[in-house]
């Protein structure tokens, strides 16, 4: 397994509450893309349209050195989940306002993208600030040992 590109602000965002693995639908430009690194899942998210999955905002450059059409770096990208698991995202998304987010692209051995994709809670301000605070204080301590 070989990470291609984590979403770092995600975890100083949100609480993250339950995860999942999904698969991606790719184009052959978009996969090797991929591999070479031209990826982003910073801002992306997760929404739902006729029971299917999509990624949104999730920026793969263009190969360069594809020949045919170039698609749309931005474009919507459907994500393989069990009808279950997309059945209980969106209750969960409606009922307890929870966010659906990307945390991390990566390459399985046999050479397919997945993408973890976890259920999130928005941290409060005052959350974020704590967090901030416990990481300086350990990085002190560390500095003093």
């Amino acid at each position: 397994m070989k990470i291609i590109a984590k979403n770092r602000k995600a975890y100083f965002n949100y609480e993250i509450l339950e995860r999942y693995e999904a698969g991606i639908v790719l184009t052959g430009s978009e996969i090797k893309s991929i591999r070479s690194g031209n990826v982003s899942i910073q801002d992306s998210y997760i929404s739902f349209e006729k029971n299917e999955a999509y990624i949104i905002n999730m920026n793969i450059n263009n190969y360069q050195f594809s020949t045919s059409y170039q698609v749309d770096a931005l474009r919507k990208r459907k994500l393989l989940l069990n009808r279950r698991e997309i059945l209980k995202l969106q209750q969960e998304k409606k009922t307890k306002g929870l966010i659906i987010i990307p945390l991390s692209l990566y390459l399985t051995l046999k050479g397919k993208a997945k993408l973890e994709i976890a259920l999130a809670r928005p941290k409060k301000l005052h959350d974020k600030r704590e967090a901030i605070k416990s990481r300086d204080l350990k990085r002190q301590i560390k500095e003093n040992y």
